[in-house]
């Protein structure tokens, strides 16, 4: 037992001292680029005053918007008799998939000055600046919320509904004075969710934005083209902000969550004007979110986009020649590297928190959670800043870590969520037994968490893929992750080469995301993992 609980401190410790060096002082070390005297002159400076205000209209006005289209969604998949739910529930969630930087290139393909659809119908308005800012926001946040919606909505008790529904309550008070509340932490949830989403990216306002300038396009200005890291750290910490108190609400509703069992679902509205409004909105949001997508797929294959539709393989041949497969093959070995190593990483962290208790259980737990309130954007800048001068920068060793770092927690609370509910009693089971725990692990534990760790796997996979905030600071000069390369085609006006990189993405992700479900049966234990992953 002593034996035992030496390595558990080790084991402790050792992780504490990884988010130690990978998260705690990188932080510190942009925070100590601050000076006053810096700090006055940006937030005394027009610009600045103009982005903060420009980054509190578009994202909140993305998250009110994006809130109620979510739960309207959830409610239509949840609660309606909405036909081929499980398609609509893939549609929802397409946004996921690739990069926020690609929907906003999907709107000027289609509403830009030369788009599709301003072509077609003689469009007069432009999709620059707050209009194009808001939809790439509201598309990109959607699927966020409306995960979060559906999850809550399965596991809601319908005897209060049945009960309602006897009296003669009608379907909009049962949902105004029953679902609301049981949704009212989760509606906090995803708003603060969708906020620091909004608020945080880079991608669609550097695209549409126009002279439209927020704050992270701020920070991405000030501290990749000009390499001004003091005023970007400034910017950089008051992106934290929001970030932080998102994450404080999250802390403190898991701790305040108890485990609870539906008794009976809610029943579903049969109405056929519910029943139609489901059909039509659900046909209609798919058709917005599918949109994009398919303006990649007819821009790759049209001569000149949006003049000449013919058919050609001139720009898929051209995109390879410029590296594209390179690319996508080096950003493959970066995901493979951060899926396979962020995995092995995030069940040890779990395994000690859920399954070894002690006075510094607690404090890794927290450890654990610290990524999910820091913002890829700030997160790259605080490496730049902290492992310029170490031998690790500029490989694609700093690349794979810090995407491990960005996306570590949601995959960290599916691994200790599944952990928490394995039989506690195993290891002192194996230690009055004589068996080791590394055995135990081996033969019980790890055959019990295999659709978690895959869950896991794929969910580093297909973010590492496809995001453009931290390793936008940090990429080699070659080979980039190929997401990068949506925003260099896009400056040189070759629209359709960056759509054929938008689509290369997309397929591989879906592609992983299909194996993971529907080939190595991760998410078979749904009711473990599900609302954990965001």
């Amino acid at each position: 037992m002593t034996r035992q609980g030496k390595g558990s401190r080790a084991a402790h410790l050792l992780i504490a001292l990884v988010f130690l060096v990978s998260v705690i002082l990188p932080i510190c070390s942009m925070f100590l680029r601050i000076t006053g005297e810096g700090f006055s002159k940006l937030t005394s400076s027009p610009q600045f005053s103009d982005a903060v205000w420009n980054s509190l209209k578009t994202a909140l006005l993305s998250t009110v918007i994006s809130l109620v289209l979510s739960l309207a969604a959830a409610w239509c998949v949840e609660r309606s008799a909405l036909p081929f739910k499980g398609l609509f529930r893939i549609l929802f969630v397409i946004p996921i998939l690739i990069p926020s930087i690609s929907q906003a290139f999907g709107l000027i393909a289609l509403f830009g000055n030369n788009g599709m659809l301003t072509k077609l119908f003689r469009l007069s308005f432009t999709i620059y600046g707050m209009p194009g800012i808001v939809t790439g926001s509201v598309l990109y946040s959607f699927p966020v919320a409306f995960l979060m919606f559906d999850s809550m909505l399965k596991y809601e008790d319908g005897l209060p509904h049945t009960a309602a529904r006897v009296l003669g309550v009608s379907a909009f008070r049962r949902f105004k004075d029953l679902t609301l509340p049981y949704l009212r932490r989760t509606i906090i949830s995803a708003f603060f969710a969708i906020f620091t989403i909004a608020v945080t990216d880079y991608g669609v306002a550097l695209m549409v934005g126009g002279h439209v300038r927020t704050m992270p396009v701020l920070m991405y200005n000030l501290s990749v083209k000009n390499a001004d890291y003091a005023s970007g750290s400034v910017v950089g910490a008051l992106l934290l902000i929001p970030a932080v108190i998102a994450f404080a609400l999250d802390v403190i509703q898991q701790e305040r969550a108890q485990s609870s069992f539906t008794v009976t679902p809610v029943e579903k509205e049969q109405h056929p004007l519910a029943t139609l409004f489901s059909i039509v909105f659900s046909a209609v949001i798919s058709l917005c979110i599918l949109a994009p997508v398919l303006t990649f797929l007819f821009m790759v294959f049209m001569t000149r986009y949006p003049n000449d539709p013919t058919f050609t393989l001139y720009h898929v041949l051209k995109t390879v020649d410029r590296g594209a497969l390179t690319f996508l093959g080096y950003s493959a070995l970066y995901a493979l590297l951060a899926a396979l190593i962020g995995t092995v990483f995030g069940f040890a962290c779990a395994y000690a928190t859920a399954r070894q208790k002690g006075k510094l259980s607690r404090f890794v737990h927290l450890f654990s959670l610290t990524s999910m309130a820091i913002p890829g954007i700030v997160l790259g800048l605080s490496y730049i800043i902290f492992f310029h001068a170490r031998a690790i920068y500029g490989t694609i060793w700093i690349i794979v870590m810090v995407n491990i770092v960005h996306f570590f927690a949601s995959p960290y609370l599916m691994m200790y969520n599944t952990l928490a509910k394995v039989n506690p009693n195993l290891e002192a089971v194996g230690l009055t037994l004589g068996v080791g725990r590394l055995r135990i692990i081996r033969d019980v534990i790890l055959p019990k968490v295999r659709h978690t760790l895959v869950e896991m796997f794929g969910y580093f996979f297909v973010n590492t893929m496809m995001t453009i905030s931290a390793v936008s600071f940090l990429s080699p000069p070659s080979p980039k992750p190929v997401a990068l390369m949506i925003n260099t085609f896009s400056e040189q006006r070759q629209m359709e080469s960056a759509a054929f990189v938008s689509l290369l993405i997309f397929v591989v992700n879906l592609l992983m995301r299909t194996l993971v479900t529907h080939v190595f049966g991760g998410g078979k234990n749904g009711e473990i993992n599900r609302g954990t992953d965001l």
